[in-house]
């Protein structure tokens, strides 16, 4: 049902990876569509960084356990609330201005490509085979997760793995009567 409102969000990072100086495709799924921008500026020579996050974000509901609307940014107490803030807009848009950043002083000293899907949140079940078919135009020298923990403002953090998803299903059957214990 948010589906126009997933393309929209797809059609944003586009413009703004365009506008940046990147150049950017939208590529189609059976689900949310990815958006990919790369910068490969720096040269043949330099290593490149690929940048990894996701656009979705849980549902807002129960609306009523929010303070403020969820789809309003609010600061409060030096703290900027809002639906995906830190999962993952928020990083997605830190490395977007990171790269706008370094781009303005002359140009970042790697070659820079981000990968953005719609589907995390709902176990990305389309990106495998996107990685599959796209792993040339992929290829990178370090890969940096945007979806990752950071545990206080004054506290450096090294991300080294991810939960993941894991899915089992054990079938039980039993005997078709009664058994005596023995």
């Amino acid at each position: 049902e948010h589906q126009p409102d997933m393309l929209r969000a797809a059609e944003l990072l586009r413009a703004e990876m365009e506008r940046l100086g990147m150049k950017v495709g939208i590529f189609p799924t059976a689900g949310h569509p990815i958006v990919f921008g790369e910068w490969l500026d720096a040269g043949p020579g330099a290593p490149t960084v690929l940048v990894y996050g996701h656009y979705d974000v849980q549902p807002v509901d129960p609306l009523e356990l929010w303070t403020s609307p969820p789809v309003e940014p609010v600061v409060r107490d030096g703290n900027l609330y809002g639906r995906g803030a830190v999962d993952d807009k928020g990083q997605v848009w830190l490395h977007l201005k990171a790269f706008e950043a370094w781009r303005l002083a002359g140009g970042p000293p790697v070659n820079v490509k981000m990968l953005v899907e719609g589907e995390e949140e709902v176990g990305s079940a389309n990106l495998g085979p996107f990685l599959e078919k796209e792993k040339r135009r992929l290829a990178a020298d370090a890969v940096v997760v945007s979806d990752s923990p950071m545990f206080g403002h004054d506290i450096p953090s090294i991300c080294y793995g991810l939960r993941g998803l894991a899915y089992l299903q054990v079938d039980v059957e039993g005997a078709g009567g009664d058994l005596h214990s023995g």
